[in-house]
């Protein structure tokens, strides 16, 4: 299975999540706010650890199943 995470990073932006999922900032907030989509905050600043966003996808997809 490929992945579709930037292999560089081991924490992603909200924006770069958009990208990796093709959601909107709300719907990325609104799975933070649920717990659905683990993250972090430093600062100001909120970092989705690509290895959570892994964990999501993979989950997603199990649900599928």
């Amino acid at each position: 299975m490929s992945s579709v995470l930037p292999t560089t990073h081991r924490t992603l932006t909200v924006p770069e999540v958009m990208d990796a999922l093709a959601l909107s900032r709300f719907k990325v907030y609104d799975l933070i706010r649920s717990r659905q989509l683990k993250s972090i905050k430093i600062g100001r600043c909120r970092r989705v650890p690509a290895d959570a966003l892994q964990a999501f996808i993979n989950h997603q997809l199990e649900d599928a199943a």
